[in-house]
């Protein structure tokens, strides 16, 4: 079986990814490109930036540019605005809150893994030291969530509304 047939050609998927350290972020665009997929990806510095990525706001207005990410990969520890800071946004903006994110961080520390998920991260990676371990990892990471269905979203990132009547879903259509 060929690896496209687990690509969604019909969607153009964008990688959102936080990080402060420069090291970290060429060994992402190494990893990323080596890995062959079909995804556009974002590099942002801080969490005052991935926020106004996920707004649009500023130099991230124009969607047809920056559109909005399929999944957000984010460091904790960052200034301006951490990890913790996207996440809280992500949690406080429920129309928006569907993005698969996943937390790539050097803290192994349990309350950082508990408040992580507690704002709704959807994973917790603790980074490894060794660079290629972390170029592997992150093909990992990206084949999984680029294969995962999400809910169909707007340019704006907001969910577009879906009829449940008649499905299994339509106990849930208040929500």
């Amino acid at each position: 079986m060929s690896e496209d047939k687990f690509i969604h050609d019909a969607r153009k998927d964008t990688i959102l990814v936080a990080e402060d350290d420069p090291n970290d972020r060429v060994l992402m665009e190494r990893a990323f490109k080596t890995s062959l997929l079909k995804a556009e990806l974002r590099l942002v510095t801080c969490g005052e930036e991935a926020i106004a990525y996920l707004r649009g706001e500023g130099v991230f207005a124009d969607r047809s540019n920056y559109q909005y990410p399929s999944f957000l990969l984010t460091d904790l520890k960052m200034f301006p605005g951490d990890g913790f800071s996207i996440l809280e946004f992500l949690q406080g903006t429920p129309e928006s809150a569907i993005i698969p994110t996943i937390v790539l961080s050097s803290s192994n520390d349990l309350d950082d893994v508990k408040k992580a998920y507690t704002l709704g991260a959807s994973a917790y990676i603790v980074k490894p030291q060794d660079p290629g371990q972390l170029v592997e990892l992150l093909k990992v990471i990206a084949a999984f969530w680029l294969i995962c269905e999400v809910p169909e979203v707007d340019e704006a990132g907001r969910r577009l509304q879906t009829t449940c009547q008649g499905k299994l879903g339509e106990r849930f259509a208040k929500r």
